[in-house]
């Protein structure tokens, strides 16, 4: 378990003191935060490793992520500096706000709030980053912090650090144990039904950014730009977004410091950090996992949280989450 003392106290005040009183929402929202501040059982026998390969590959997904790489691969051939810049915006947008603030910050962990039409938005572009539907990335991330490095976490360097890269994501739950996994994990998304269809317009959402791009670069300058921001604006930033994502769960469990004692691996990566837009801080978020701020050092930047400060300024944003401890939650 990968969750301070202030931190389990926090979840279990939040859920207990007016668990009587809550939604049906609400209430599963609090129970998997109850959970995510529980022990690992100590009775598992089989690895979540053993158990994914048990199940068998996921091919729609190997193809998928196949078909990503084998895109980036045109990139040499159709460079421009217009493709370049259009593929850097979308790395910030889906990687920064849409993984990084959206799918981590605000669903999994609920570090601030904002409002439903906001929080749609925020999975829609977190689904551009190619990751995957919001219930999905979410109900892994939060499995993954009950059992950091230990029995039960999807992708732990302790399988392998090329598994906890992607390998595990080959092996993906699907059927009805991805409903089971969701009900688990997940279920405040789970019974959101514009979240499902978000989930499920997925892949047509890559088919139409695709079909903008292209028909944008045409407009702009013919065949040749339209095949340049096609490639680069999708290909090679779903590749770069992948990839430093999942940087975050093999290098942040490697390489790096440790500023606080978990249960875990988690280090503080500052190279990850700076690609990852504020991740990299990894074992300061394990320590404080509902913190909006990853950075707890004045030097250890953490641009998706300036993001979330502009959301306060302006409004779209509240009840951020500031403080380490229960005791400096109303100071």
């Amino acid at each position: 378990m990968a969750i301070a003392p202030d931190e389990r106290e926090l979840l279990e005040l939040e859920s207990n003191s007016a668990i009587a009183l809550l939604d049906n929402e609400e209430a599963d929202e609090s129970l998997w935060q109850q959970d995510c501040a529980t022990a690992m059982s100590s009775e598992q026998t089989l690895s979540e490793r053993q158990k994914r390969l048990a199940a068998g590959r996921n091919f729609p997904v190997i193809f998928w992520l196949a078909l990503l790489h084998v895109g980036a691969l045109a990139a040499p051939f159709c460079f421009s500096w217009e493709g370049l810049a259009v593929c850097m915006a979308l790395y910030w947008l889906s990687g920064s706000v849409g993984v990084c603030l959206g799918y981590h910050r605000l669903l999994t962990h609920g570090a601030f709030k904002v409002h439903k039409p906001t929080r749609w938005l925020l999975a829609f572009l977190g689904g551009l980053s190619g990751e995957g539907s919001a219930l999905d990335w979410v109900a892994n991330h939060r499995k993954h912090h009950a059992h950091s490095d230990h029995d039960g976490d999807p992708h732990s360097p302790h399988d392998g650090g090329l598994w906890a890269h992607m390998l595990w994501l080959g092996w993906s739950i699907k059927g009805d144990a991805f409903e089971a996994h969701v009900r688990r994990w997940a279920p405040d998304l789970g019974k959101d039904p514009v979240m499902r269809w978000i989930g499920h317009m997925f892949l047509p959402s890559h088919i139409l950014t695709g079909l903008v791009l292209a028909g944008v670069g045409q407009w702009m300058g013919g065949p040749y730009m339209a095949a340049s921001l096609l490639v680069w604006g999708l290909f090679v930033r779903l590749v770069i977004v992948l990839h430093v994502t999942w940087f975050v769960n093999s290098w942040s469990h490697m390489w790096g410091y440790r500023t606080y004692e978990t249960t875990d691996d988690s280090r503080n990566n500052w190279l990850v950090a700076l690609l990852a837009f504020g991740e990299g801080w990894h074992n300061n978020h394990h320590a404080y996992p509902r913190m909006a701020a990853q950075g707890h050092k004045w030097w250890e930047i953490d641009m998706t949280y300036w993001v979330i400060l502009a959301m306060k300024w302006t409004g779209l944003a509240w009840d951020v989450v500031d403080y380490k401890k229960i005791s400096d939650r109303n100071r």
